[in-house]
């Protein structure tokens, strides 16, 4: 199972590359919680990073807050537009959440 989860990261991955100006928009999901960062792959710098550490209510609801803080975050540092990484997670429930909630956030991917 682990070898079918690295297969399904590396193919997407070996398509997308983020730069400064469109950075990489990586989603990490865990059973607890859900992170994200934006990654500058010319210069492998994380330009941000954060994640639902304290936040109240369902996983899901947790992930739309996160993606709405990130895109205000973002565009405070004038990231307009990103590229986005689900990683080998199916773009489904938390991973869906956190995107709709980065989009109606402002950011465009």
């Amino acid at each position: 199972m682990k070898k079918n989860k690295l297969q399904r990261q590396r193919r997407i991955r070996a398509k997308i590359t983020g730069t400064a100006d469109r950075p990489r928009m990586s989603v990490f999901r865990s059973n607890k919680g859900i992170a994200v960062q934006f990654i500058d792959d010319l210069k492998h710098v994380t330009l941000l990073g954060m994640r639902d550490a304290k936040a109240k209510g369902t996983k899901t609801d947790k992930a739309k807050n996160l993606g709405l803080e990130v895109a205000k975050l973002a565009l405070e540092k004038k990231i307009k537009t990103v590229i986005f990484d689900k990683g080998s997670y199916s773009y489904h429930g938390r991973v869906k959440a956190l995107a709709e909630g980065a989009r109606e956030g402002g950011l465009k991917f």
